[in-house]
């Protein structure tokens, strides 16, 4: 009778053990990595300005330290000259928030009566959906789910502070000796993939840093003419947090525009139906100019993933980051893209090719 001799190594007894304490101590250490992946987001989307900072004269580590204090004094600025506002728009917005769902509910009583479909039970079903106190708990739930995600990440609000500020340094650091700090990673991969990775370090960062840079132009854009647009569709009271949550939302592809006109179009019960069907229009347009013209343009180009990937991204970056998540997990997708182009699909095309010629 043969028998079978299993023999284990020596390497295969490490790895059984060294394993599951790895996986332990990254989930132990996932607030730092994601810490870890803000900043390389950070880095990659302000190194084209701190490039270009550069190119005029100023030493590296100079231009990182202007370029961030113009971001800073940037967003301070634009929050001291309009954050008051907003607040105090979305403080009445809150507190309207069941005068407005008690008007939709009048409006689509109306309608519904228009029609004569009163024997049918429609009306009744219209109040039990539209119940104010149940719409209430649900959007408090649904926002909370997502914001807990992010903020179970960071443990609370001084640790979301100290993330954020911890966040700024690395990319900071990353930015002003991202030179030396990319050749310590690569130098740690053997021969021949240290230079292949040295190659794709530009189209990596062009990639992550674009998407964001695309992102943020669009919703700008965006939170402006819708600002503007409201205000001419008489809901000027409200038309800056509008506009501000609107472009805000539209940071997270696909689900942003959509959660953004929610609001609005609440609002515009209040103003009657056909203020509804005109802030209706004009978030179909603002999406299908969006979808159609200036995220190609802005975004697509830089991009270059697979919308269905895109949205894949969000929902796994949601899931388990919340906000946070569906805001970095998709440049980072669009990162390894790359990466899988240029180490895998390319070269596997090539090598093809050759085959079918020989």
């Amino acid at each position: 009778m043969n028998s079978r001799r299993i023999s284990i190594s020596l390497t295969n007894i490490v790895l059984l053990v060294t394993l599951p304490l790895l996986l332990i101590l990254l989930w132990q250490l996932r607030s730092l990595i994601v810490i870890l992946m803000i900043s390389v987001v950070l880095s990659a989307t302000l190194a084209p300005i701190v490039n270009a900072t550069q190119n005029v004269g100023i030493p590296r580590f100079l231009a990182v330290l202007i370029v961030y204090a113009a971001l800073i004094a940037t967003l301070t600025g634009f929050g001291l000259i309009v954050g008051p506002t907003v607040v105090q728009q979305i403080q009445i917005l809150i507190g309207k928030f069941p005068s407005y769902i008690e008007a939709l509910r009048s409006l689509l009583s109306d309608i519904i009566l228009r029609f004569g479909m009163r024997e049918t039970g429609a009306t009744d079903m219209i109040n039990q959906v539209l119940d104010v106190q149940g719409l209430t708990s649900w959007a408090i739930r649904s926002s909370q789910q997502l914001v807990v995600r992010s903020y179970s990440v960071t443990r609370g609000i001084i640790g979301s502070v100290l993330s954020t500020l911890l966040a700024l340094l690395l990319s900071a650091y990353m930015l002003s000796a991202s030179k030396q700090l990319l050749e310590d990673i690569i130098n740690l991969f053997p021969q021949p993939w240290n230079k292949r990775l040295a190659l794709q370090i530009t189209p990596v960062g062009k990639r992550m840093g674009g998407y964001i840079q695309g992102r943020i132009l669009v919703s700008s854009i965006l939170g402006v003419v819708i600002t503007v647009s409201l205000k001419f569709l008489g809901l000027s009271e409200l038309a800056l947090g509008l506009g501000v949550i609107a472009g805000f939302t539209n940071l997270i592809p696909f689900f942003g525009p959509v959660l953004g006109s929610i609001p609005a179009l609440i609002v515009a019960t209040s103003q009657g139906g056909l203020t509804v069907f005109w802030v209706l229009l004009l978030f179909v347009i603002v999406q299908n100019v969006e979808t159609y013209v200036l995220d190609p343009l802005l975004v697509g180009n830089s991009v270059k993933v697979s919308p269905l990937y895109q949205l894949l991204a969000v929902l796994g970056g949601a899931q388990v980051l919340g906000i946070i998540g569906a805001l970095i997990v998709p440049p980072w997708i669009a990162g390894m893209g790359v990466l899988l182009e240029n180490l895998y699909i390319k070269p596997k095309l090539i090598a093809e090719g050759h085959h079918e010629l020989d």
